[in-house]
């Protein structure tokens, strides 16, 4: 479902929007999008374990909402490059092994990520594609509830870079810079989970994150 989220939103836009100025060389695009940030990941392998997980443990962060900014520069008028900025927070529970145990709470990141796009120009509607790398920045993250009565006193994310594939569409509104947007973003990025009791390592996973990132918003280029 999510993997059809652009082609889907491409297909009902209008077709009788009223021609609007090309995107040019210089020209630069400001975003302001609701996000729903969706991560997609599991335990590639437990590396340290003293407490005794079960051999089927596995686990899965909740998805958020989050409001995000996304600027793009023209370089001609096919490609640009954009970056966005937003911090989005997460909770990750086991779904199997300890069903419904939280095991890392309010863990904050901000998904540092920059894509190289290609614009298609088909009049007002303005489907692209695009692809660059990204850099998971763990800025704050808490033992979660189940942890702490195993002696858990803290936890730790791994900043990671990873890579990021894009496709949406710009859909103008009029010939002032102003339209509408719709964007999905596929995450391929890692982080390596440590969960310790004192000064000692109790537990080490590897874990994918692999988020889809979707979006939808206003956009003005000028």
């Amino acid at each position: 479902m999510k993997k059809l989220f652009v082609l889907g939103a491409a297909s009902l836009a209008i077709a009788a929007m009223p021609t609007a100025a090309h995107a040019e060389k210089g020209d630069i695009q400001v975003k302001v999008l609701g996000t729903l940030v969706s991560p997609d990941g599991k335990i590639k392998s437990v590396d340290t374990d003293i407490v005794g997980l079960p051999a089927n443990t596995q686990t899965e962060a909740n998805d958020n909402f989050v409001p995000t900014v996304a600027i793009e520069y023209f370089v001609t008028d096919e490609f640009s490059i954009e970056t966005i900025c937003c911090v989005t927070q997460h909770d990750v529970d086991a779904v199997s092994g300890l069903p419904g145990a939280e095991l890392v709470s309010n863990a904050k990141v901000i998904p540092a990520t920059f894509t190289a796009k290609y614009h298609f120009d088909l009049g007002a509607v303005k489907p692209y594609v695009g692809a660059g790398p990204t850099y998971f920045l763990w800025i704050s993250d808490k033992p979660g509830a189940a942890t702490i009565p195993l002696g858990v006193t803290d936890t730790d994310l791994s900043d990671e870079f990873g890579v990021a594939l894009q496709a949406g569409v710009d859909i103008d509104v009029n010939d002032k810079g102003l339209g509408v947007t719709l964007d999905a973003k596929k995450y391929f990025v890692d982080t390596t989970a440590r969960w310790y009791a004192g000064n000692t390592l109790a537990i080490q996973t590897e874990h994918k994150l692999d988020p889809w990132v979707l979006s939808a918003g206003l956009s003005y280029r000028f």
